[in-house]
């Protein structure tokens, strides 16, 4: 049970091209945001559809696989872990941000 304890999977589109960074020690990490989608009927028995946005990073090899085959609107399957991290801005506001770290990375979208 130790594998489930902080496990993540969506299935969605993502809302821009990836953004590549090379960061300390030539490590690339691309950003991405997904958007998943949840259609139910509300009381009324109108068909009502909300969007989830998240914030998903990806190290390494994922990195080089998100800047080369990604684009605004694939569809893909992210499984990963939940991160929590905080950082100061630049008017010295500490900031805190929930992130999806990818472990792996399936693209749907046929090219």
């Amino acid at each position: 049970m130790n594998a489930v304890k902080n496990k993540v999977q969506l299935i969605g589109h993502l809302g821009q091209d990836p953004e590549i960074k090379v960061v300390a020690d030539d490590k690339k990490v691309a950003h991405l945001n997904v958007a998943t989608n949840e259609t139910y009927r509300n009381a009324k028995g109108e068909k009502v559809t909300e969007t989830q946005w998240h914030s998903v990073i990806a190290w390494a090899k994922l990195a080089d696989i998100a800047e080369k085959f990604l684009v605004k609107g694939s569809e893909i399957v992210i499984e990963g872990k939940l991160v929590n991290r905080n950082y100061t801005d630049k008017q010295g506001i500490k900031r805190y941000v929930t992130e999806i770290q990818a472990n792996e990375l399936l693209i749907l979208t046929k090219k």
